[in-house]
């Protein structure tokens, strides 16, 4: 690994005094005409390491970030200490291609990591990865070990597709949220229709034990609760109705309402995704392959329908 240099590239020490370096300064002068020229940091690295510039006295390794920091150090354009190597116009042009070019780089906005945050794969259970940082680049992927890769590539703008769509549906047709499950449902045990029939017979007896039926009855009644489920789907239901019925068509994802109605993103090997509402609802959109290389998440306006688990609830 090459060692920081004390002074920048470009320069040297002479009798005591920091002075051009006449073969290093024209190596300086190249890398911001390489760079204006459009090559990008790495494509310079590289050019510098085949034309067998060193960038110190003991190594001729070059990467991208040195080349950035050449690019950005100030003291090219001379002051004091430093004679002039580049002119200011070059100067300022380049770093503003640079400065252009970082604010272009996409971090991952605050929108993007909820549905992040939410995806799963449909075949293993395990949240989906989003690999690459770079909005133009990132894909998503199972990477369970145990499961398998995707069988198409799926990025950002696709699944932000599929919500949209789906969300879309629901608001113009609110039946495709309905769930019509019950509050709560108790159905009694066979050993709490025996507790039930034993506290008959002693009631039924000639001489009764009042404490023995008091205990025998908290008994029963904890064994009843014990059997009764809960069952928050309709109350989910109607906030999800409140929240769809007079909202109008999204033309972008409002990231809110995402966040309010959905509870996770199903997405399986074979262009099928699955958006689970938070009453357990899911509504599948299909996705359709164009050709060998291109792969499509729109749906058309019908083709987002009650998932096979609906059916069975």
């Amino acid at each position: 690994m090459p060692k920081n240099r004390v002074i920048p590239f470009g320069y040297c020490m002479r009798n005591g005094e920091i002075t051009v370096d006449f073969n290093e300064s024209k190596a300086v002068a190249r890398i911001f005409e390489e760079y204006l020229n459009g090559s990008s940091l790495q494509q310079i690295a590289k050019l510098m390491e085949l034309e067998k510039i060193k960038y110190s006295a003991s190594s001729d390794h070059w990467n991208k970030n040195m080349v950035k920091r050449i690019i950005e150090n100030e003291k090219y354009l001379g002051n004091e200490k430093y004679p002039q190597i580049i002119g200011e116009k070059f100067f300022t042009h380049a770093n503003e291609k640079r400065m252009l070019k970082a604010t272009s780089v996409c971090v991952i906005p605050e929108d993007l990591q909820e549905i992040r945050n939410r995806t799963y794969c449909l075949e293993c259970g395990h949240r989906l990865s989003r690999i690459g940082g770079n909005c133009h680049s990132a894909k998503w992927d199972c990477r369970n070990p145990d499961c398998y890769r995707l069988e198409y590539q799926l990025t950002d703008q696709m699944i932000i597709g599929v919500v949209l769509t789906v969300l879309n549906a629901a608001i113009a047709n609110l039946n495709l949220i309905e769930n019509n499950g019950e509050i709560s449902t108790y159905s009694p045990t066979a050993d709490i229709i025996r507790k039930q029939n034993e506290i008959n017979q002693m009631l039924d007896s000639t001489q009764v034990d009042f404490d023995r039926i008091k205990s025998e009855l908290y008994r029963l009644t904890e064994m009843k609760y014990d059997c009764c489920t809960y069952n928050d789907d309709p109350q989910k239901t109607k906030q999800l109705m409140n929240l769809l019925e007079n909202q109008k068509q999204l033309n972008t994802l409002d990231i809110g309402l995402f966040k309010s109605c959905v509870n996770r993103i199903w997405i399986s090997h074979f262009c099928a995704t699955e958006v689970e509402f938070i009453n357990g609802v899911h509504i599948k959109n299909i996705t359709e392959r164009k050709n060998k290389n291109a792969h499509s998440i729109e749906c058309n306006d019908n083709s987002c329908e009650g998932s096979d688990r609906d059916k069975s609830q």
